[in-house]
């Protein structure tokens, strides 16, 4: 069986979720203000990515948690993906930021 063959694993449109983690704090500065700061920059961030490959994104899809020692920050974002080229090019800008530690 060729690949062009094969079936498309995800049918477009739908919704998709991206888990995008990153680091937080610090190791010189873990106080409570520059926990918030980078919490706060860091979802600015990801949010200015997202709309920008996923312009009808909703915000209040987005959900947020911390790690226990308050380092890193994760967030979930669940697009309306339209297609692959959608998400190979939101996954590259997320993945290229230098707050990213991880996209999943």
């Amino acid at each position: 069986m060729n690949s062009s063959d094969q079936p498309p694993l995800i049918e477009y449109p739908c919704d998709f979720p991206i888990k995008i983690i990153g680091r937080v704090t610090s190791q010189e500065s873990p106080s409570a203000a520059s926990l918030e700061h980078g919490r706060q920059e860091f979802t600015q961030a990801i949010l200015a990515i997202v709309k920008r490959h996923a312009p009808d994104f909703n915000e209040a899809r987005l959900e947020a948690r911390i790690s226990k020692k308050n380092t890193y920050l994760s967030l979930t974002c669940t697009i309306r993906a339209t297609s692959r080229a959608q998400l190979d090019a939101l996954y590259q800008e997320l993945c290229d930021h230098p707050m990213v530690t991880m996209v999943l």
